[in-house]
This record gives C-alpha cells, sequence and structure tokens, in this order.
C-alpha cells in the first residue's frame, strides 16, 4: 500500500492535471464558438455556388474540362486532419478510414495530400504511398485565403493530366457531439449532382438564360471557385469538428480526474485513519507492557 505522502503527491499531481484539461476545455469551447459561426457562414455560399452551376450547366452545352470524366484511373487523395492532439479519436478514426480507402482496389495508382500534422507524420513514415505537397501548420493558422492556394493546386493538377480524379477525406462538423468522416469527390465536378442539386431548388421547366459573357466564359469564371469554395468549407468542416472533438475529450479527463481524485482522497484518508490505528495499538501494546 503506497505511504500517505505518495497519496498526497499524486493527488497534487491529479489536481494539476485538472485544472489544465479545465482550462483545455474553456479554450476548446471558445473556438468552436468561432470555427461554428464561420461553417454556417460558408456552408450556404458553397451551395449556392452548386446551384448556380447546375443550373448553367443544364443549360447550355458547352463543356468544361473540369466537368468531364476521364477513363484513367490516377487519383489524388487529400486527407485533412489536426495539427495538435489531446482531441480524442479525432485523427485516429480519420486515419485509419483513410488507410482503408487506400488499400481498396478503387484506383490503379494514387498519391496524397496531406494537411495537418498528424496526417504528415503518420504518412511521412509510409515508404509505400507518395506524398506530393505536405502541409503541417495550416489547421492550426486557418484562414479565409488557404481555400483559394489549395483549391488552385489542385484545379492545376486536374486540368494539367496529372491526375484523373481528385479526392478528399475530412471529418465533417454534425454537431458538438458527432463528427462524421466524408469522402468527398472534388474534381472532376459531377454534372449529375448539380443538376440535382439545381433541380431541387427551382420549379417548373428549365428557361434558358441570355448569357454576358458567354456559357464558356462563366464556367472557366466560376468553376475553379466552386473547387476553391469547396475546399474551403472542407477546411472550416475539419476545423470546427477538431474544436468539438477536443472539447468533449477534455471535458471526460476533467470528470475522469475528479473520479480518481475522490478515490486518491478515499485511500488516503483509509491509509491515515489505519495509520492512526497501529500508532494507538503500538502506544496501548507499550503501556500493558511497562505495565506488566
Amino acid at each position: 500500500m503506497p505511504s500517505s505522502r505518495d497519496l498526497v503527491r499524486r493527488i497534487r499531481s491529479v489536481k494539476g492535471t485538472q485544472q489544465i484539461t479545465k482550462a483545455m476545455k474553456m479554450v476548446a469551447a471558445a473556438k468552436l464558438r468561432r470555427a461554428q459561426e464561420t461553417v454556417t457562414e460558408a456552408r450556404p455560399y458553397a451551395d449556392t455556388m452548386a446551384r448556380v452551376l447546375g443550373s448553367l450547366a443544364s443549360r447550355t452545352e458547352f463543356s468544361h474540362p473540369m466537368l468531364e470524366s476521364r477513363e484513367g484511373t490516377r487519383a489524388r487523395l487529400v486527407v485533412i486532419s489536426s495539427d495538435k492532439g489531446l482531441c480524442g479519436s479525432f485523427n485516429a478514426n480519420l486515419l485509419r478510414e483513410a488507410d482503408r480507402v487506400i488499400r481498396s482496389d478503387r484506383w490503379e495508382s494514387l498519391d496524397l495530400v496531406t494537411i495537418g500534422r498528424k496526417a504528415s507524420d503518420h504518412y511521412r513514415r509510409r515508404d509505400d504511398l507518395t506524398v506530393v505537397h505536405d502541409e503541417r501548420d495550416t489547421m492550426s493558422k486557418l484562414t479565409a485565403a488557404d481555400g483559394s492556394r489549395l483549391g488552385e493546386m489542385f484545379t492545376e493538377a486536374f486540368t494539367s493530366g496529372a491526375v484523373d480524379e481528385v479526392w478528399m477525406i475530412y471529418n465533417k462538423f454534425a454537431s458538438l457531439i458527432r463528427q462524421e468522416i466524408t469522402l468527398e469527390q472534388l474534381l472532376p465536378i459531377e454534372p449529375d449532382t448539380l443538376e440535382t442539386e439545381a433541380d431541387a431548388a427551382t420549379e417548373g421547366p428549365p428557361v434558358d438564360y441570355l448569357y454576358e459573357p458567354d456559357p464558356e466564359g462563366l464556367l472557366s469564371a466560376l468553376l475553379p471557385r466552386h473547387v476553391q469554395a469547396q475546399v474551403q468549407r472542407c477546411l472550416y468542416d475539419s476545423a470546427a469538428a477538431e474544436q468539438a472533438a477536443r472539447m468533449t475529450s477534455m471535458d471526460a479527463a476533467t470528470k475522469n480526474a475528479g473520479e480518481m481524485i475522490d478515490s486518491l482522497t478515499l485511500l488516503y484518508n483509509r491509509t491515515r485513519q489505519a495509520g492512526i490505528t497501529m500508532e494507538l495499538l503500538e502506544i496501548v501494546a507499550g503501556a500493558q507492557a511497562l505495565a506488566e
């Protein structure tokens, strides 16, 4: 049985850890509030962009290269993780699902883009995979320009013929206690999906528009913006999901620390009481021996 001094030191240590986890929970809650507002504002823009493109693509005969499906199976998978830990199974579940997708026979050849320190560290040790681009500090310093920069990079890789498909896997923010691991095809843009979203938002037969400039110019200007908006939305979703997972994890850690403190305090009291009882028995035994 540990001594009373050891138990006091351990209780003091657990209390210090509890203060840290409680502070991290409060910080994550504050960051989550801002991230949730950002996601709420970004989603309508991305959805409206998809509806506009769907309406435009369904009314014109012009086919943009970003809308055309290719027969090749060269794919690029973008894995979005967090830069920091202490967020429960947020990164472990994402990387496990990403590994399952990589092991599947969906594509003949596959290269990776890792965004986030955890994904970078996980795939940097893999010799059987090719990481063409690696970003380790983007998620901790996320800005509105990151979606445009990465979207241009993915568009350039697709339009130049370096890859035939671009996919993204990330944690989608669903609620404070739930994050959904989502695999989305970024390029080529699926016209069927755009048309479905456009038809759901309109009523009656489609009416042709008067274009200024021409449909080719509109699609050439809007489709790259659509890709950038979708990338930015995914980054915001992952950032909000990370803070939600960290807040939940730190809340559970704080409660576990409280239960451990209660258990250690009870053990300390028992140990102390046993020590006092033992001292009293020794005193009584000594007094009795002297009397005899």
